[in-house]
């Protein structure tokens, strides 16, 4: 283990000490909410974050948003994805199918800002709840010559990575949480991926609770929570936060976690 985290950690150095160069021209600049388009009884309305929310802009071509479980960070994120045109499980731009009757109508209120300079030559939405399904519908609706790969032969995180491999092109790829499908060795890969294909052009949203992928240099940080949206410090996440709390003061914790009434520890 020790050594194959050393030979990882020499093709990943390199990379960090040339310097990382995340460029600020988009394929999606923005978007605006039309909240007419909203039930008035929708639980949309009821989600901090995005209840006074009328529009975004992108900075950066990688985006970050991070929050608490409920946030609405996927909420958002699957509403930017099928307004662009996106299946709303994932997969590519060609993709059309439906296993389950669940997407949010926050889709059909939201207008995105594009950049008419620049547009994709590719694309992905990556859902790990759901890419079992992106990877049957692959195999029975969408490889009738036989040439595209079985994804249900390896993991789902190993699947993904496989084809950001392959991905030369500029293109928009969308990803809710894709850590949970891969180890910390291999969130690190994917955030080689995310680097040279950023440089090369491409254009990243993602939402995450890795404080891995988080640390990429330069992208923008989305904090969702009771006050709305607002850009956020790497070290001002609760990701960062907690894992760093969690590794400094591992025992301590464990010990107040478990008692019947937590006590506060935070370390002080």
């Amino acid at each position: 283990m020790a050594a194959s985290i050393r030979a990882f950690a020499r093709r990943v150095l390199p990379i960090f000490k040339k310097g990382v160069h995340i460029m600020t021209e988009t394929f999606i600049r923005g978007f605006t909410i039309d909240w007419g388009k909203v039930e008035e009884d929708s639980y949309l309305r009821e989600i901090p974050a995005l209840r006074t929310l009328s529009g975004l802009d992108f900075h950066r071509n990688v985006t970050m948003l991070v929050g608490e479980n409920g946030s609405g960070k996927s909420t958002l994120l699957e509403a930017l994805a099928t307004a662009y045109g996106f299946n709303a499980e994932g997969g590519t731009i060609n993709f059309h199918f439906s296993t389950y009757d669940d997407v949010s109508v926050l889709g059909n209120a939201v207008r995105l800002i594009r950049n008419a300079r620049k547009k994709p030559s590719a694309g992905y939405f990556f859902r790990a709840e759901s890419f079992f399904n992106v990877a049957t519908a692959i195999m029975e609706k969408y490889n009738d010559d036989g040439k595209l790969p079985d994804y249900h032969r390896v993991s789902h995180g190993e699947s993904f990575l496989d084809f950001l491999s392959h991905s030369e092109r500029q293109g928009l790829y969308l990803m809710d949480e894709p850590e949970a499908a891969l180890s910390p060795q291999r969130q690190l890969t994917l955030l080689i991926y995310i680097l040279r294909m950023a440089e090369a052009g491409s254009q990243f949203i993602i939402a995450t609770h890795s404080p891995i992928l988080l640390g990429i240099p330069e992208a923008e940080l989305l904090s969702f929570s009771e006050e709305g949206i607002v850009p956020c410090a790497y070290e001002d996440t609760e990701s960062y936060q907690v894992t760093k709390m969690f590794l400094e003061n591992r025992d301590r914790m464990i010990r107040l976690l478990t008692r019947e009434e937590p006590e506060d520890y935070s370390g002080r």
